[in-house]
């Protein structure tokens, strides 16, 4: 489901296509590839910028329920345009225990594959692509800038991937 367009031009990939691989550092400037979760579920999470109001609370129901997408086999990858370090500030200060990417440079080069960043503004908007074992996407929301996602939904997403 999508809750709402591309931002300018830009394509959100489809449920049942592949899903754009791509290769991001995490907060302590590690090389993440997408490809390499391939075997189990991710829950990949575009957010506009680390330390703001909407996006924190967003990610910390995420951690506070990180149990439940661990129970489901799936890894939650966020990804900003903010840099590593930033994104390692902002982890430890909120106690995260998944990895934060740097959609830094090229700027939002990965929001822009997933159809989610806003050349306007510099960010991405706030778009959940749910992948399964195979690397097939299998839910997308895209929110309007402001409006949380809903966890609920995540969770509903993920138990039809264990029933598949």
């Amino acid at each position: 489901m999508t809750a709402a367009l591309a931002v300018a031009g830009q394509t959100i990939p489809a449920v049942g296509e592949l899903a754009p691989d791509f290769e991001l550092v995490n907060q302590f400037g590690e090389p993440v590839r997408l490809s390499s979760f391939r075997g189990q579920n991710v829950v990949l999470v575009f957010y506009p910028f680390a330390f703001s109001g909407v996006c924190t609370g967003e990610l910390c129901e995420i951690r506070d329920n990180l149990a439940a997408f661990e129970d489901a086999g799936a890894t939650v990858l966020a990804v900003s345009v903010d840099s590593k370090f930033s994104l390692r500030a902002y982890a430890e200060k909120e106690g995260y225990g998944f990895d934060l990417l740097a959609d830094f440079w090229p700027h939002g080069a990965v929001a822009t594959a997933y159809g989610v960043f806003d050349p306007e503004s510099g960010m991405a908007g706030r778009g959940t692509f749910i992948i399964d074992a195979a690397g097939t996407i299998r839910y997308v929301v895209v929110n309007p800038r402001g409006q949380a996602r809903e966890l609920v939904e995540y969770q509903d997403a993920l138990a039809g991937l264990e029933q598949a």
